[in-house]
């Protein structure tokens, strides 16, 4: 590499490490790497399905805190299972806040904003439902595209597996997986609504109840567009009867 070379290449770990961006090392993709970064992904596919199905024999507990440009919302307590689609249903727990009617002109404008509001989390929401949990399917077209790497710097039986171009141009998925538990430990997305400058985060933190089931323990949302960011953690498994 010439001294320009190395200089540049000095400049660009200085900057990810000032912006706070990931570093990591990525696996070559020679028949060997490629044969091992494919037999990580078929072990992560069946770990995320067979969890799923473990997932849907209970019920839990969700609370979500919402920030808007700053201020905290009241939070909101449901109780969620899987409903007969597969999906997460939620019921709202408790008193739920309420919301104080303003009249005339004024009020009008809020209801506006609040509406436009709830339909952008739902979309938000429709989003990330593409990333978490991991979609099998995506999953493999990132492998068969070349846009699935693996990064073995975690040490020991942790392994990141990152996914590029995942469910959108240009986005990035990167799924922290322990080999020896086959267990997903955490989930980081970046990705976009329909503009790329409306930028949207998730971070996952997984769990394991006692009997080895792996859930989703806290998830950070950012939409830094609208200055939104959404705080769920969830609580008190009880397997349904």
């Amino acid at each position: 590499m010439t001294p320009r070379g190395k200089d540049l290449a000095k400049f660009s770990i200085a900057l990810m490490l000032l912006l706070g961006l990931p570093t990591f090392t990525v696996a070559q993709m020679g028949a060997g790497s490629s044969n091992e970064l494919q037999q990580k992904i078929m072990a992560l596919k069946q770990a995320a399905a067979a969890n799923k199905q473990r997932l849907k024999q209970y019920q839990w507990v969700e609370t979500s805190q919402i920030t808007l440009k700053g201020e905290q919302k009241p939070e909101k307590v449901y109780q969620c299972s899987y409903g007969p689609n597969g999906q997460v249903q939620k019921i709202p727990m408790g008193a739920q806040p309420q919301q104080q009617q303003q009249r005339g002109l004024r009020g009008r404008v809020v209801e506006k904003k609040t509406e436009e509001m709830k339909d952008y989390m739902q979309q938000v929401q429709s989003l990330l439902s593409m990333y978490v949990p991991p979609n099998a399917e995506l999953i493999q077209q990132a492998f068969q595209k070349k846009n699935a790497s693996l990064d073995k710097t975690m040490g020991g039986s942790g392994v990141q597996l990152v996914f590029q171009n995942y469910a959108k141009q240009g986005d990035q998925m990167t799924i922290g997986f322990n080999t020896a538990t086959k267990k997903i430990t955490t989930i980081n997305v970046n990705t976009y609504m329909d503009n790329p400058q409306d930028a949207v985060t998730l971070s996952v933190q997984m769990a394991s109840l006692p009997n080895g089931t792996n859930y989703a323990q806290q998830t950070v949302l950012n939409a830094t567009a609208k200055q939104i960011q959404v705080t769920t953690t969830s609580t008190n498994f009880a397997k349904l009867q």
